[in-house]
């Protein structure tokens, strides 16, 4: 918004320039609003069209592969992050509870229970692998 102060015939005025549209101004003249039509040519801004090439995928690119499950209860990844510590090994009898793993996400350490009792059947991450959100951790039976 722009301000004027006009001094026409000996009156003052103060005119608000508030807006601008093609050729009509919004303005408010000491406190009343009017409409005004500009008697110019209007200027049209010529804004550049960006033109891109259509991406085409190849053949492949774009699928996640994932890993069929084997059966059994899995631990799914609780969130984005990577694998710090593996606390268990295939084979071991874990309980509802226990730690099994430690993963870092958002730059801090956080546990991951077995929702579960029972055998751990298959850890399918090693420590130092990047895991995304409701990925397959391990499997227990």
């Amino acid at each position: 918004m722009k301000k004027f102060d006009f001094s026409i015939n000996g009156n003052k005025y103060h005119v608000n320039v508030k807006d601008i549209d093609d050729n009509i101004a919004t303005v408010e003249v000491n406190g009343t609003p009017y409409s005004v039509e500009i008697e110019q040519e209007v200027k049209k801004v010529k804004t550049p069209k960006l033109v891109r090439q259509e991406v085409k995928p190849k053949p492949g690119e774009g699928h996640i592969i994932r890993k069929p499950s084997t059966g059994g209860h899995q631990i799914l990844a609780p969130l984005p992050g990577s694998i710090f510590k593996v606390l268990v090994k295939a084979g071991d009898e874990v309980k509802k509870g226990d730690t099994v793993m430690i993963m870092e996400a958002m730059k801090m350490e956080n546990n991951v229970m077995a929702d579960k009792e029972g055998t751990v059947k298959e850890i399918k991450v090693k420590e130092g692998d990047a895991v995304l959100q409701s990925d397959v951790l391990m499997v227990i039976e």
